[in-house]
């Protein structure tokens, strides 16, 4: 199996550390990741995700034309948020799986309510907008955020964790079953979290299970 990773945003230590991450969850691929050519370092604004999805579809274009796959079997989307996965879909010959829709999903399998945690402010309004498009919003439970971009955690983990934790627990009280730690900067994070009353789904983990057979 061949995986073309993306990661529209600029930041090439993010993309190593999300690619790092798949392979572990798919030994059995061959993952070849690339870091968005322009836009933001990270991205946490409705601007930012604009030209986080022209870089995606400009990468898309660069590896796989509409009529050749180039040996690909899938395209992930290494973006929480997703920019530009219809207009992907729309040119690429094979499947494009996102992060957050497939988070969604597991948490929806779950049962119940969920909430996503994630950094940067502008997410709340923005995932909100993402649940509501795909008919999710009564189950979202909450967007708890904080104040730092997920760029900036990304930087320093050990010391987000217990904000991280603390938005988690938050969530749980406002009645989710389930938290989703959502962004390319928070993968991995959700295994080095204490134990906590509901589960904590690692964005990245959700995108690996959802990956077809070859």
């Amino acid at each position: 199996m061949r995986l073309l990773l993306i990661n529209p945003n600029t930041t090439e230590s993010v993309t190593q550390t999300v690619a790092a991450r798949a392979r572990a969850r798919l030994p059995q691929a061959r993952i070849d990741a690339v870091t968005g050519a322009f836009g933001a370092p990270y991205i946490a604004s409705r601007a930012s995700f604009v030209v986080g999805a022209h870089a995606a579809l400009d990468a898309l274009r660069r590896h796989v034309s509409p009529d050749n796959p180039a040996g690909y079997h899938a395209v992930l989307m290494a973006c929480f948020g997703e920019p530009g996965i219809e207009a992907l879909r729309e040119e690429s010959p094979i499947p494009v799986l996102g992060m957050a829709e497939e988070s969604f999903a597991a948490a929806a399998r779950l049962g119940q309510g969920f909430a996503v945690v994630t950094g940067g402010a502008a997410w709340a309004p923005m995932l909100r907008d993402f649940a509501a498009v795909r008919g999710l919003s009564e189950r979202l439970v909450a967007v708890r955020t904080l104040a730092v971009d997920g760029g900036t955690i990304a930087r320093d983990p050990d010391a987000a964790l217990p904000a991280l934790a603390e938005e988690v627990r938050a969530a749980a009280a406002q009645g989710a079953a389930s938290v989703i730690l959502g962004g390319a900067g928070l993968v991995g994070l959700a295994a080095r979290l204490p134990v906590l009353s509901v589960p904590v789904l690692d964005c990245l983990d959700c995108l690996a299970e959802a990956v077809p057979p070859a």
